[in-house]
């Protein structure tokens, strides 16, 4: 008789996996081999679940996704719109350990994007969520019914930026700096 497989049990342990070598010793080091002895699986039988480098990316970015949203969604909601507006875009930026690692994986995932069809399906995928999160920061911020889609633009731009410059520079860039150029672009949407 075969054995059966419970394959979401499966995927989810080694997520569990994935996920204890990327913070231990970051995205870098997440390799299928690593990732296998993690799991104390071989690296044979990881490569049924994930074939390529990528896939394992775009599995960590799936993980990445839902954590951020789970984070935005149960967040704090108490206070001002422009409170509410920052501490929702803030779960997007990388201003802890958590966080760090998140955006590492997006950094790694985005630079696949030109060569990779399945990288660039996933980053499509993780934009449209932080534009949506940008969209309803602009919404609460503005009290319109609709968000100007410049505002938008801008400040996904923004966010995306702050990212970046918070991963390769943190010493110019630590989260303390990039609450605040994002409160000073939040404080001047809000203005009337």
């Amino acid at each position: 008789m075969p054995k059966i497989v419970d394959h979401d049990a499966r995927r989810a342990e080694l997520a569990r996996a994935m996920w204890r070598v990327v913070y231990r010793d970051g995205v870098g080091a997440a390799t299928v081999r690593s990732i296998a002895a993690e799991a104390g699986w071989s690296p044979s039988a990881l490569r049924h679940y994930f074939a390529t480098q990528t896939e394992l990316l775009v599995f960590a970015m799936e993980h990445v996704q839902a954590e951020a949203a789970e984070r935005i969604t149960t967040g704090d909601r108490t206070g001002s719109p422009r409170e509410v507006a920052q501490r929702i875009l803030e779960q997007l930026l990388p201003l802890d350990r958590q966080r760090v690692r998140e955006a590492e994986v997006w950094l790694l995932l985005a630079a696949r994007t030109r060569t990779d069809p399945a990288a660039r399906a996933r980053m499509t995928e993780a934009d449209e969520g932080i534009r949506r999160a940008v969209e309803f920061a602009v919404v609460l911020l503005t009290g319109e019914p609709a968000a100007d889609p410049e505002a938008v633009a801008g400040l996904h731009a923004l966010l995306d930026g702050l990212a970046l410059h918070a991963l390769l520079h943190p010493e110019r860039m630590p989260p303390r700096r990039a609450r605040e150029l994002l409160g000073a672009h939040l404080d001047a949407l809000a203005a009337p």
